[in-house]
């Protein structure tokens, strides 16, 4: 059976770029046609400054939207990265066979560098390496897709390159991963800035719609997108980006085509006042969904303590092999 193996870094409230770019594939497809894995990946959120307890409280929301969007713990395994020591154990090893170049041309390492420095802040060393744990993430279990947004990509052909070359230098240990993503609303946008994405760590704005925001919050934020001075409604990514951005989100929500519902609309404020709804209404399940969850933490915990038990039975006998090849001595007593 294809392995899948996918996470969300918890940074910021989750959004609807999130669940269009990757959430709702995972519960409708992703958990059904293979053996899954879905993993709050809070070490990566240590990269920048941060609040420890802003952490610990998103990472709780981020599992319990991950079930509230729809996985089921029957179907697949969800923990949280830092309850399997498996995840850091690999990491280090794959940085001994990365290189400096490879991490100074990652894309987003560039941009979030950038905004630290703008900020007169430091640039922190992990904030450079992470794409190396994230390969980790993504090779400690043998995964052949990763279903991500395609602004991670790029990450995965790192994991694709780090796994080949590590087979390569020192035996076939890894399976070559290849990412995999939704046709429509795979990358969605800022409402307000229709060029840069729906990212969850602004902890604000009116571009952003959050899966937990109240119905009337998300009208608002909808019909107050930006588009643009035309009148006619077309789609065109490139010319008419604002206008796309909303052709795209309600295609998504309603299973359309981007190019074709422009055909059906005379006016923008129609177009706008139709994505809000259907945004409203694909979201009212995960809200009362996670509203159930939050009156029993309980069933989260007990759910979070049996993924990391599969997910660490999984991913052992991989991470053991790959100290084993590329040359550390076993511990006493161990396996050989």
């Amino acid at each position: 059976m294809t392995r899948v193996f996918s996470g969300v870094k918890p940074t910021g409230h989750l959004t609807l770029g999130n669940y269009l770019g990757a959430m709702r594939r995972w519960a409708a497809v992703d958990q059904h046609r293979s053996d899954a894995l879905f993993c709050v990946v809070d070490l990566h959120a240590l990269t920048v400054d941060h609040d420890p307890a802003r952490v610990r409280r998103l990472s709780r929301q981020a599992a319990s939207l991950l079930l509230a969007a729809g996985l089921d713990p029957e179907l697949c395994t969800v923990f949280v990265q830092s309850h399997v020591d498996e995840h850091a154990r690999l990491s280090y090893v794959l940085e001994c066979v990365a290189t400096d170049g490879e991490m100074r041309r990652m894309i987003q390492y560039k941009e979030k560098a950038a905004r630290e420095r703008e900020r007169g802040g430091s640039v922190r060393l992990s904030l450079l390496t992470y794409p190396v744990l994230m390969a980790a993430d993504i090779l400690a279990y043998g995964t052949d897709e990763v279903p991500v947004g395609d602004d991670q990509t790029q990450h995965v052909e790192l994991a694709r390159d780090l796994a080949v070359r590590f087979n390569q230098r020192y035996g076939h240990t890894f399976v070559v991963p290849r990412a995999t993503g939704p046709a429509v609303a795979a990358r969605v946008m800022n409402l307000q800035d229709p060029t840069s994405k729906m990212g969850k760590s602004e902890d604000t704005g009116p571009g952003i719609v959050y899966l937990l925001d109240e119905p009337d919050v998300v009208r608002k934020k909808v019909m107050r997108a930006v588009t643009d001075s035309g009148r006619d409604v077309v789609y065109d990514r490139e010319e008419r980006a604002g206008l796309a951005n909303l052709l795209e989100i309600l295609a998504a929500c309603t299973g359309g085509d981007p190019a074709e519902l422009a055909g059906g609309y005379d006016s923008y404020g129609a177009l706008k006042k139709d994505t809000a709804e259907a945004v409203v209404e694909m979201l009212r399940p995960v809200r009362e969904r996670h509203k159930e969850l939050c009156a029993d933490p309980g069933y989260v915990e007990g759910v979070l303590e049996d993924g990391a038990g599969k997910a660490r039975a999984m991913a052992r006998p991989t991470v053991d092999a790959a100290y084993r090849g590329i040359g550390l001595l076993p511990p006493a007593g161990a396996s050989r």
